[in-house]
């Protein structure tokens, strides 16, 4: 039996193939990364992640800082041990981690809806590519809730060989830190006056300053709410939607909480689907979504130098199942 008959508005749901679980990554080919290695002309590096404990105030309840703790074995905790002979010390550790704290990518299990992918007028909890809820994405299970992403799993793209060209638009030299939702119109325009061109293939990386803001919290140590600052895409703008389809790009990668506005989720009354870009990339057209990217430093030499594309090489974690991962990108110029 077919995984679905019906395929979401605005989606590209099998093209790709039957079972594809890389939805636009597959637009990653060779050529386009051979193209990406020739923006490494400096050979200077910029590391993108966060510290992986940052935020120590944590934006969401269910994301939380990782715990290190020692490793255990039967003689007890493997860390500052001295090795038989008295002149060697070793040490093992292990972490309680959340997978979506801090810098991360988003897999393509992290946001689906009810949808009639059967046909038969009764919606199903699915996600790209119409893989199911519960049976492809399973869990939880028992005491110790378990889950595992069988399809759609954050491993798909660790072995898709994340490296590319990676193309900045500098949203805060356009729009400053004030909170905004960014309209196509918006974009381009910044897109035009910063010589900034997408290709298919691209990661379109926005900087907001979020990151900044964000560091300047941690430095004060306070729990001021930041979620609505800086600049983020208007998920209610149609035509926003249009040209990141139309664009080619594999992910988009933010400083910021969620790529988008976050206006819909906090609302009073949400709509049914209160994060568009989501819905519309992770859920619609297989494209990947990176949140609290440290981007300070790159944006910088971008845009004292006018450039605004370079090499990016970001890997997830090669966990079976998971629907995140934290990532250390690196940007290469």
């Amino acid at each position: 039996m077919p995984r679905w008959v019906n395929r979401p508005e605005g989606s590209n749901w099998g093209d790709f193939g039957e079972d594809d679980q890389l939805g636009r990554m597959n637009l990653l080919t060779p050529e386009r990364r051979r193209v990406a290695l020739a923006e490494a002309r400096e050979g200077i590096t910029f590391t993108l992640s966060l510290p992986l404990n940052l935020p120590t105030i944590p934006l969401s309840p269910s994301r939380q800082p990782p715990s290190l703790y020692a490793a255990q074995d039967e003689q007890g905790s493997v860390f500052n041990r001295v090795d038989e002979g008295g002149e060697e010390l070793t040490c093992d550790d292990r972490v309680t981690l959340h997978t979506q704290h801090s810098t991360q990518w988003d897999s393509l299990a992290h946001r689906g809806r009810a949808f009639d992918a059967d046909g038969d007028g009764v919606a199903e909890l699915v996600y790209y590519n119409g893989f199911r809820a519960n049976e492809d994405v399973a869990g939880p299970l028992g005491a110790t809730h378990e889950t595992h992403a069988h399809a759609l799993g954050i491993e798909t793209l660790a072995m898709a060989g994340v490296q590319g060209r990676g193309v900045m638009v500098n949203l805060e030299a356009a729009f400053g830190n004030e909170g905004r939702a960014v309209t196509r119109d918006d974009l381009l325009r910044v897109m035009d006056e910063q010589g900034v061109e997408v290709l298919p293939g691209d990661f379109l990386v926005l900087y907001t300053g979020f990151d900044k803001l964000l560091l300047e919290r941690e430095a004060r140590g306070d729990s001021a709410p930041i979620h609505t600052m800086c600049c983020a895409l208007d998920g209610k703008d149609e035509a926003l939607h249009q040209w990141i389809i139309d664009s080619g790009i594999v992910a988009i990668c933010s400083d910021n909480v969620a790529i988008e506005a976050l206006d819909l989720i906090l609302s009073p009354e949400p709509p049914p689907i209160r994060l568009p870009i989501h819905d519309l990339c992770l859920f619609r057209q297989g494209i990947f979504l990176g949140e609290l990217w440290y981007l300070e430093q790159l944006a910088a030499w971008l845009l004292e130098r006018r450039r605004h594309v370079f090499l990016l090489t970001a890997p997830p974690l090669r966990l079976p199942g998971s629907v995140g991962s934290p990532l250390t990108p690196i940007a290469t110029v």
